[in-house]
């Protein structure tokens, strides 16, 4: 006969189907019993969805409320409560803003959305512009359950601040209720226009709003939602002349640094960038080949030229290192030559084309890489912002320097 143990042995290995149809009421009792783990009181509060026995239900609601208690089993019993009107005074106390707990935050704030608390509204659309899927989700869950109970335009009053992620819900759930949201293309925030973007699937009306568009970004947008749905980059690139082949300029970004980064990062961007960068990068040519075959075989030509160099300059370089490799986790668009008397010294050669760079500015190793061909990246070109084009970097999507963009490292 199954039991609890059996049926959640150990942390990975839970059998959820057999919970689900297991004794609801020792369920329970496991869920708020701090001497067994975390991941089984989870799972046996998850398999309590739907059928929470009432005579637990005062023990329960006192583990939510718990603030010593684990987050991860506060949060699943937020889920599986979230029908519980009693718990809003609670939910709706300043006190909540200070939970601690990883995540505990934002299913605060989807309870409270499920349990239809209109004045959660803003803070769960701030929660659905998120740069965080997960986030996104739960601010996106929460604005869907005030939807259901009020109407959309109940949940719009309530987000009349004029915010950007108030527009942003604005454009979601016109699009979902079948409305045209292309006049946000002409949204001054990029991330609204972003999304608005995101959402057009109809090439003739993107060409039809593309020939009359209100602004030079909205036209970018257009453009750039144009070529995402056919592909047509000759008619991107057309665009792009019309529009007088707009970008963002950086006082002291050379146009060999910015090749190299416009399509390295460019296509990818973050929501928020200016529009600019995109077209830059689907209408200019890249730097080098995009053959994945032949960008390996010139990082190899690269990096055996550059050892070379150090070699003949009396450098004692060891074996390239990936910076991965040299981190020991991730990854990035640099690798490392340890040289010098023990490989203490380090020198960095981009991918991204011949640049190269160190933190000391050593002049003995540019002198050898710069005879070699390498353009050296000095502390005052590396130290240039590339401003108005995001990059995910260490949780941040900020703009980021040329340094951290041709060495770039994430774990």
């Amino acid at each position: 006969m199954p039991n609890i143990k059996t049926l959640t042995p150990e942390a990975g290995r839970i059998d959820a189907a057999g919970l689900r149809a297991y004794d609801a009421d020792r369920l329970a009792r496991c869920a708020v019993d701090r001497a067994e783990p975390w991941w089984r009181r989870t799972a046996c509060v998850e398999a309590l969805t739907g059928r929470v026995p009432q005579a637990r239900l005062g023990a329960l609601l006192a583990c939510v409320r718990d603030t010593g208690d684990t987050g991860t089993v506060r949060k699943a019993l937020l889920g599986v409560l979230s029908d519980r009107a009693e718990l809003l005074p609670w939910l709706r106390h300043e006190d909540r803003r200070r939970e601690e707990a990883y995540g505990m935050a934002e299913a605060v704030l989807q309870a409270r959305g499920a349990l239809g608390d209109l004045t959660a509204a803003a803070e769960l659309a701030t929660l659905a512009f998120s740069h965080w899927w997960t986030r996104r989700a739960v601010g996106e869950a929460g604005l869907d359950a005030l939807v259901e109970r009020y109407g959309a335009q109940a949940l719009l009053d309530e987000l009349a601040g004029g915010r950007p992620e108030d527009r942003a819900t604005a454009v979601r759930l016109r699009d979902r209720a079948g409305g045209d949201v292309i006049d946000a293309l002409a949204d001054p925030d990029p991330a609204v226009a972003h999304l608005a973007q995101s959402l057009l699937t109809c090439p003739d009306r993107i060409r039809a709003y593309l020939a009359g568009a209100p602004t030079p970004d909205a036209a970018l947008w257009a453009a750039y939602a144009l070529h995402r749905l056919t592909g047509d980059a000759a008619r991107t690139r057309a665009v792009y002349e019309a529009l007088g082949r707009p970008r963002v300029e950086v006082e002291g970004l050379d146009e060999e640094v910015r090749r190299a980064i416009v399509h390295e990062y460019g296509h990818e961007c973050e929501k928020q960038s200016d529009p600019r960068w995109r077209l830059e990068a689907l209408c200019t040519e890249p730097p080098q080949p995009q053959d994945e075959e032949r960008q390996l075989a010139d990082e190899e030509r690269r990096l055996a030229l550059a050892t070379a160099a150090l070699t003949a300059a009396g450098l004692m370089p060891r074996p390239p290192l990936s910076c991965g490799e040299a981190h020991r986790q991730g990854g990035g668009t640099y690798h490392v030559i340890g040289y010098g008397e023990g490989g203490r010294s380090e020198v960095f050669i981009s991918t991204l084309g011949p640049f190269a760079g160190n933190h000391e500015d050593d002049p003995a190793a540019r002198a050898a890489l710069e005879g070699a061909g390498f353009r050296w990246i000095d502390g005052a070109t590396g130290a240039v912002r590339v401003t108005g084009l995001g990059v995910y970097y260490f949780g941040a999507r900020e703009p980021l320097d040329v340094s951290t963009l041709l060495f770039y490292w994430q774990d």
